[in-house]
Order: structure tokens, then sequence, then C-alpha cells
């Protein structure tokens, strides 16, 4: 599908394209968002703007040379975009291909995304801010930036709440551990996408294609950018550090069940020893015979057996 933003009388105007030859070749477009292209589409828009719109592969590498290039007509961006489909427990990267010539931008994509829909909002709300794709990509990343940036508010206030269970309320098991590793996983998404739109931000900010106010609301996001990149590190740090509590507490555990079953066994070994002696058959043994043998053992093996108890407790051992 093809969404054709056009400039006409001071305004800008939606389309959604069915078919690639609906486009109005020599009409004032300002974007083009390809949401969900096939091939067809793919190679019209490549032919009719002389674009090299990359592949899957080539958008999928991580050089810096299939991140950012550009040449003497176009440049050509692909960058992650933080996603979670269908309300899935972790975020995913996906890639998005921005491509700029002429000043048209053109988007290539594979997922909805909700900035794109508030940004193609503000386009038709306020045309006059938009004059050409720079213009147009500026504000996508100030857009996503800001919602990165919400993403990692949230995240923090889980990662926060996970260190209380676990520091003060004792709280060990498997969700936990699955907490801690989703939280985990999702700042490492998160980083690297803040990395992936700085790099790309970077690149754009040496380009002599952009004008000067473009360039100076790319540099506050960029600014945006490293704020956020620093805060993602503390929490990163952060949640090592709930790692080894979580560590720690587990072997304390451990260190109080193995503790339990030594004082048990030491404090049940000598009326073990007392009942191993009486339970031997030999033939004399004087106090077989005597009328109360029984219940004095009984009683002896009971008092052997707090004894040691009542001087582990003294110990706080137990």
């Amino acid at each position: 599908m093809l969404n054709l933003f056009t400039k006409r009388n001071g305004m800008v105007v939606r389309e959604t394209i069915a078919s690639v030859k609906n486009i109005e070749i020599d009409a004032d477009i300002l974007w083009i968002d390809l949401l969900h292209p096939n091939a067809e589409e793919i190679a019209y828009i490549s032919k009719t703007y002389l674009l090299d719109i990359p592949t899957k592969e080539e958008r999928e590498e991580i050089e810096e040379s299939a991140r950012y290039w550009e040449d003497s007509e176009t440049v050509t961006i692909n960058t992650y975009f933080l996603t979670r489909p269908n309300e899935e427990k972790i975020f995913h990267n996906e890639t998005i291909t921005f491509l700029i010539t002429h000043n048209i931008l053109f988007t290539v994509r594979y997922s909805e995304f909700k900035v794109f829909d508030e940004i193609q909002q503000r386009v038709l709300a306020s045309p006059k801010h938009f004059e050409d794709g720079f213009d147009l990509i500026s504000k996508i990343f100030e857009l996503r930036v800001e919602k990165d940036a919400d993403m990692l508010e949230g995240i923090a206030k889980e990662t926060r709440l996970l260190r209380r269970l676990v520091v003060f309320d004792k709280q060990l098991g498997d969700e936990v551990l699955e907490k801690l590793s989703i939280l985990q996983e999702m700042h490492l998404s998160l980083r690297d996408s803040l990395f992936d739109k700085r790099l790309a931000i970077t690149a754009l900010l040496r380009t002599n294609k952009a004008d000067s106010e473009v360039k100076k609301d790319l540099g506050i996001v960029l600014k945006d950018i490293n704020s956020l990149v620093e805060f993602t590190n503390v929490n990163m740090n952060i949640l090592d550090n709930i790692q080894t509590l979580f560590a720690s507490q587990i072997n304390i555990e451990q260190n109080k069940i193995i503790k339990i079953f030594t004082v048990v066994t030491v404090a049940m070994m000598p009326p073990t020893l007392i009942a191993t002696i009486y339970g031997m058959n030999f033939k004399h043994m004087p106090e077989l015979e005597w009328a109360y043998s029984y219940p004095i053992v009984l009683a002896v093996m009971i008092v052997s057996t707090i004894l040691p108890l009542l001087y582990f407790k003294k110990k706080k051992w137990l």
C-alpha cells in the first residue's frame, strides 16, 4: 500500500494509492510512504525516481556503510524502530528505510507504527512546517525519540519495582528470573535502536543537503538520544545489580536449608548412638534386666536430642 502526500495550493493532500500507475509524476510530491510494498511497487519507484531501494538482506546489515549512505542526489538511511507486535512481552527492532531525493521522502516499512500515523496527521494539519523530505525525517526522528523516552520510563519503573521485590520483599523464583531476563532484553533492544538512530542523525548533520534549521532540530534530537543512552546504561547496571542480588538471595536460602539439615543431622546423632548401642545383641548387658530400662533410655535419647538444639539456638545457628 502506498500513501502519497502531495502539496497543492499551500495544503498537503493525502491519497492512498492502490496502484503505482496512478501516481502523478509531475505533482509536487512531498512524501511517498510504502507500507508492505510488493515487488512491483518497489520496482516502479526505483525505476521512476532512479532510487536504489535496499533489499531485505541489505536492510538488516549492521555495517555503518549499510545503515547510511548518500550520493549526489540521494540520501539513504536504514535505521531501527522499536515495535512490540501482538502485545508480546519484549520489544523487537524493525528496520525502516528512508530515502530522500529531490526533496521527496520515501519510507519503506513492513510494520505498523503509531509514529507514522501521528506524523501524517501533523503533516495534514500543519503543512507549512513541512517544506521537504528533510523536514519530515527530522520530525519523524524527533517523535520516535519521544516514544523511545516514554518506553524507557516505563521500563525503568518496572526495573525499580523488580529491585524492590528482590531486595525488600525477598521474592525469588522463576517469575522473577523471567522478568529480569525480559527487562534485560528490552534494554538491549532499546539501546541498539538508540545507537542506530544516533548514527543516522550524526551522518545527517554532516550532509550539505539539509538546511540549517533541520540540522538545528536534529542536533536537539541527538542530545536527547545521548541522554537516553546514558539512562539506559544506568538501568542496565541496575539490572546487573539485581541479578547479582538475586543470585546472592538464592545462595542464602540454600545455605539456610543446608544449615537446617546439618543441625538436624547433628542433633540426631546422640539418640542414634544410644539406640545403636542398645540394639546390639550382646548376652551380658545389665541394663536389659532393669525394670525401667526402656523409659530411661527413651528419656536419655530425648534429652540428648534437646541439648544440642538448645546449644545451637544459643549460638544463633538456628
